[in-house]
């Protein structure tokens, strides 16, 4: 099966170094390799030598015959080289958010109709195994009901992107669909669409969102969730829940180890051990991601749902378009919050 990647950046760079540690047990060639950054193209060919290289996506597209193809650019490339890439026959994992705007949506959702092609969302949260640890407490009521929970997403200052096109929110859409976008979507994959949801917000000098919390109903449970790009480029990226149940807190912390802890109402303490599929901790893709645990089994999920004609359902992309349609309102709501205008 000869699987393409485009843009070998931070993303991509995660992608691919997953992609090379399946190779040695599923049958897959990684074949195709774009960057319009001639370093980082090189150093993605380091690890595929018998890859062609391009120096654009849509070239690559155009000249190559793949299975599947990884789409690692920034958000504003995705819908056209989904769109592009379905058209032409290929299996697609796009990472998130899968689109910038609802009309993208809906033509990348045509496509994957009209063509029959596999698609899934990169929003990689859903297989984290302290989030699987969640819902699996959630759905079969291990610690009783759900009450209530505090979700964070906090980073630094993304000044990494090429051509810094974090800070162009047409390009990224801000703090909320880039980076808050990832707790919203696991909490409508626990808990389904949220009854209603209120919105304070920051910005930066610029006027882009920069801080988004947004509180949620769902029927009887509400929760919290804070996605930060700081101000300052130095605040280490942490991400956690405060999931509290009637008979217990679970907690996760991700800038600890062990990361998921568990208070129980009688006192004692329990850390659940977690079977992670693969370990490997790799700094070198230069941005806020070193375990390729997750994004190693997401990536294998994908690839065996192609190989044995099953259906995406972890991620699936409309799910993803889904997410970004409530990333929308919220942001929406967070530009009218910052202008004076707050509704309740």
């Amino acid at each position: 099966m000869k699987v393409g990647i485009i843009g070998c950046g931070g993303m991509g760079t995660t992608h691919y170094l997953s992609l090379k540690a399946l190779s040695s047990q599923m049958d897959i060639e990684v074949a195709a390799l774009a960057d319009c950054r001639k370093e980082y193209l090189d150093k993605a060919s380091s690890y595929f030598p018998d890859a062609k290289t391009y120096a654009y996506g849509m070239e690559l597209i155009e000249k190559e015959t793949l299975d599947i193809l990884h789409i690692c650019l920034p958000t504003y490339m995705h819908a056209a080289h989904v769109l592009a890439a379905m058209e032409k026959g290929m299996h697609v994992l796009v990472e998130k958010p899968v689109c910038l705007t609802l009309e993208e949506g809906k033509k990348i959702l045509d496509a994957q109709e009209r063509t029959g092609r596999k698609a899934m969302a990169g929003q990689v949260v859903r297989l984290f195994e302290e989030y699987r640890y969640l819902k699996q407490a959630y759905d079969k009521q291990i610690y009783g009901p759900l009450k209530s929970m505090v979700m964070q997403r906090l980073s630094g200052d993304v000044r990494w992107g090429f051509e810094d096109w974090f800070h162009d929110e047409k390009k990224s859409g801000s703090v909320v669909l880039d980076l808050h976008i990832h707790d919203l979507d696991f909490l409508r994959y626990m808990l389904g669409e949220p009854d209603s949801f209120d919105v304070r917000a920051t910005a930066f000098e610029s006027g882009m969102i920069n801080q988004i919390i947004t509180t949620y109903q769902f029927g009887d449970v509400f929760v919290t969730a804070e996605g930060l790009w700081d101000v300052s480029p130095s605040l280490p990226f942490r991400a956690g829940f405060r999931a509290c149940f009637e008979e217990a807190v679970v907690v996760y912390d991700g800038a600890n180890s062990p990361s998921l802890t568990v208070y129980k109402k009688d006192g004692t303490v329990e850390r659940p051990k977690l079977t992670r599929e693969f370990e490997a901790d790799d700094d070198t893709a230069g941005i806020n991601i070193s375990n390729l645990g997750p994004y190693y089994t997401e990536i294998k999920y994908f690839l065996q749902c192609v190989m044995d004609g099953k259906p995406i359902e972890v991620s699936p992309l409309a799910e993803g378009v889904k997410s970004v349609e409530l990333a929308l309102k919220e942001w929406e709501a967070a530009k009218n919050y910052v202008k004076g205008k707050r509704f309740f």
